[in-house]
């Protein structure tokens, strides 16, 4: 059972970066496949970005070149670095965890997080 805590979210003003960071625990997690989902106030669950068991990635289409995916060292933390950041990037940013490849539906991951909250005011 993989446990998944999120954290570095706040309030940034637009323009600004982030990096949020999910610590797991309770597995292997460098064999999973990751992912950073978002939702925000009344609307679906929305993919972010997801790093598969070798490294690969993919992100959503939106956001690619302002948010990046990535994997610690030891592999026990995924991070998501999130640039040029704007009021509509507000929302509740979760990890994930599957133990099958990469994919963007979030009904396919097994674990989830808290999820961490990301304001974009000034």
């Amino acid at each position: 059972q993989v446990q998944l805590v999120e954290s570095g979210g706040g309030l940034v003003q637009p323009g600004g970066s982030l990096r949020l960071s999910c610590a797991a625990s309770g597995g292997v997690f460098s064999t999973y496949t990751s992912g950073w989902f978002r939702q925000a106030p009344g609307k679906e669950r929305e993919f972010v970005a997801a790093i598969g068991r070798e490294g690969n990635t993919i992100h959503a289409d939106s956001m690619a070149g302002r948010f990046t995916i990535s994997r610690g060292n030891a592999g026990t933390t995924v991070y998501l670095q999130m640039n040029s950041l704007q009021p509509e990037d507000t929302a509740v940013y979760y990890c994930a965890a599957r133990r099958g490849i990469v994919t963007r539906a979030p009904s396919l991951y097994d674990f989830w997080g808290q999820g961490t909250l990301v304001t974009v005011s000034s």
